[in-house]
């Protein structure tokens, strides 16, 4: 605790103001008093930041219940004690139940007894502005973690539509290959094989169903690696040749493609004499 510690004293008799006063003379306390509630409501709008209120309960105008309850309406973090005969208590524990009230004095006090009191409501005001603090933070940083998961769902529903578009569109462009009557062969930078049309399967016979993601060197026969030698350097320029395939001498019109820093070669592919 680094600030200074404000208490305001509240009775309609000076000379009980006076006894609060020199009762924390000693203490490192900045003491306020007033005669009335009325005068209390205006000093705490003076001062602003009393973190304890010493009331007495009979007071002409308002009582110290009431006035204490104002007081918690507009300073709901200032510690509430009220000062009273034991004649008042029933009223003041209603006032306690309430949660309108901290501690109950009786007068007269016992002086130790209420340094002590005094010394708790401090450390109950400091506890309970930390908390404050601690629930807005947390507070905060949920409507944070709400804001970034706002952006992050909207963010996956803009990428799975995207994707849901994009997965239609290689469908819808795997129906035109399919559709071809040559074969389309797609074989990356790596020697993958990443496409083939239905046209395209029927030249790899029994190893049709392990074409996608497998090498070209296990697939393709020595000429047509040898054509794909020759187009490695032949970038945007289409070569033709005729290999042998299968038993059957097959045409074959290779392109390189380069585009978004992804390179490849397609080959079309078509038995010779059809």
């Amino acid at each position: 605790m680094t600030e200074g510690i404000k208490i305001l004293c509240v009775d309609d008799e000076r000379n009980v103001l006076r006894a609060l006063e020199r009762l924390f003379l000693d203490d490192d306390y900045e003491i306020f008093s007033a005669l009335s509630g009325e005068q209390g409501l205006e000093r705490l709008a003076e001062e602003g930041d009393i973190q304890i209120v010493i009331s007495d309960y009979r007071m002409p105008g308002l009582n110290g219940v009431d006035f204490l309850q104002k007081v918690c309406t507009q300073w709901p973090h200032t510690v509430r004690i009220v000062l009273s005969g034991y004649a008042d208590t029933a009223a003041v524990v209603g006032a306690i139940n309430e949660g309108q009230i901290y501690k109950f004095i009786p007068k007269p006090w016992n002086d130790d007894e209420l340094r002590v009191t005094i010394q708790n409501a401090v450390e109950r005001y400091f506890l309970t502005r930390q908390n404050a603090l601690l629930l807005e933070e947390l507070q905060t940083a949920n409507e944070n973690l709400r804001s970034v998961n706002e952006g992050l769902e909207a963010e996956v529903l803009a990428r799975t539509a995207k994707l849901t578009c994009q997965n239609q569109a290689l469908t819808v462009s795997q129906n035109i290959l399919d559709a071809l009557p040559v074969g389309v062969v797609g074989v990356d930078s790596t020697g993958m094989v990443v496409c083939c049309n239905q046209a395209g399967r029927a030249f790899f016979q029994e190893r049709a169903d392990f074409i996608l993601g497998n090498s070209s060197q296990a697939l393709f026969p020595e000429a047509l690696l040898n054509f794909l030698e020759e187009m490695a350097p032949a970038k945007g320029r289409g070569l033709r040749s005729e290999v042998s395939w299968t038993g059957k001498r097959v045409r074959v019109q290779g392109a390189r493609l380069d585009q978004d820093d992804q390179a490849g070669i397609v080959l079309v592919l078509e038995v010779a004499g059809d």
